[in-house]
């Protein structure tokens, strides 16, 4: 039985009556979602020069990172030189994507491109990620992007006409949740992500900033190699 920390309780009709003034919030937010979305569309790009990044097969261009597609997302994932287990929140975001075939109906690629050498990166796959990865550790479209050597995560999303590429968008820190399904799941419940941070109720369960973050050996655990008969990494 929950005591201090819970939702008041009330009748259906109070209920319902503070959802719905909660609903004229949520309608205007995501008609500002709109507008962004309708003002990214119309941003202008940059082009890029010819980088050529390595891949699983070998060095590659970045123009065949695309994949004969128009368009593509890259996820910058932090890289820390040898680490076994590189970063939870990175490992954890691009483990979430298992199905990504569906961007083939947009003229779209998503793919993750890191600081880490290929054999590296490729090797942290082991928990469970199923993207496919580029290094940048040898070019410097990694920098020129926004995601250098030491630096934090980023999201970039290009444009190719022919053999020329664009840089059309980016962004990194809060502004790549938009893309995970992890934290809108969360924040949906009542007690929300439970971190300090949050303008949360008095008795509400708080925890340190990414405290109740899995690490990349939790995601290994469950996602990776081996976590259906339980020889995976814990």
């Amino acid at each position: 039985m929950i005591g201090e920390g819970r939702p008041r309780v009330v009748d259906e009709d109070t209920w319902r009556r503070e959802l719905n003034a909660l609903r004229v919030r949520e309608k205007a937010a995501t008609r500002e979602l709109d507008a962004i979305a309708a003002q990214r569309r119309r941003l202008p790009m940059v082009e890029l020069p010819d980088y050529t990044l390595e891949g699983a097969e070998g060095p590659v261009r970045l123009v065949d990172v695309f994949g004969g597609r128009r368009q593509l997302i890259t996820y910058h994932h932090m890289w820390f030189p040898g680490e076994a287990w590189q970063c939870g929140g990175c490992t954890g975001f691009t483990s979430q994507f298992t199905r990504l075939d569906f961007l083939d109906n947009y003229d779209a690629r998503f793919v993750v491109v890191t600081q880490g050498p290929i054999d590296e990166a490729l090797a942290h796959r082991r928990v469970g990620n199923r993207m496919d990865w580029y290094s940048t550790a040898d070019s410097p479209f990694g920098t020129d992007v926004g995601a250098p050597p030491g630096g934090g995560f980023a999201l970039n999303v290009f444009f190719r006409d022919g053999d020329t590429v664009y840089r059309t968008w980016h962004s990194s820190g809060r502004g790549v949740e938009q893309v995970s399904h992890t934290f809108p799941l969360i924040d949906l419940l009542p007690w929300g992500r439970q971190e300090e941070w949050q303008d949360s109720p008095s008795g509400w369960p708080q925890s340190p900033t990414y405290s109740r973050w899995l690490e990349s050996t939790d995601v290994a655990a469950l996602y990776g190699p081996g976590a259906q008969d339980g020889s995976a990494p814990g």
